[in-house]
């Protein structure tokens, strides 16, 4: 329907993961109507988002860096909520997606890691992890870069729900806010 607008990463031989066009094209999306619910999911359940992509050149990472930085402001920031749903991992710039939304929807299989690439001991966009886990839990996950399963997540507050069936879920919630008028958060 168009009173929820679906994102759907489509790269999945790639595990998702963000080059320049596919980052920008994110921006564009989350400022085009701020006041229309976004669901961000992936078109393959098996992942939802791998972050940068590693094979681009370093220069194309570091502008796909400033736009997912740009995209997380716009996503925290505009009326119209943003929930994610993850059924598969989330791995730094895409963990980051996740968490920046303004609600996560996890299916059983989905799991989060804040890491950045291999060999530079660099957490990857763990800004506003914070604020929905805790100072302490956040360092933590940003320091080692293991893996939090769903359960954990539900525990940790990183995600609202953990279910079977994610996408029906969220699609449902963010059309009850919308009926109660709360499409626009105004966050």
């Amino acid at each position: 329907p168009s009173d929820l607008l679906w994102v759907r990463l489509g790269r999945p031989d790639r595990r998702n993961a963000l080059d320049a066009g596919m980052t920008q094209a994110l921006l564009d999306i989350f400022r085009a109507d701020p006041a229309v619910p976004v669901l961000l999911a992936s078109t393959d359940p098996a992942a939802f988002c791998a972050g940068a992509d590693l094979t681009v050149p370093d220069r194309e990472r570091a502008t796909v860096s400033d736009l997912l930085y740009q995209c997380y402001e716009v996503m925290v920031t505009r009326p119209g909520p943003v929930i994610a749903v993850v059924e598969g991992p989330a791995v730094g710039g895409g963990a980051q997606l996740a968490a920046a939304a303004d609600l996560r929807i996890a299916g059983p299989r989905a799991r989060f890691r804040w890491v950045g690439p291999p060999g530079r001991d660099l957490a990857v966009g763990a800004w506003v992890l914070p604020e929905l886990i805790g100072w302490g839990a956040a360092l933590e996950l940003a320091l080692t870069g293991r893996w939090v399963e769903a359960a954990e997540a539900l525990q940790l507050g990183l995600v609202s729900l953990v279910v079977d069936e994610p996408g029906e879920v969220a699609a449902k919630l963010a059309r009850g806010l919308l009926a109660r008028g709360a499409g626009g958060t105004g966050k």
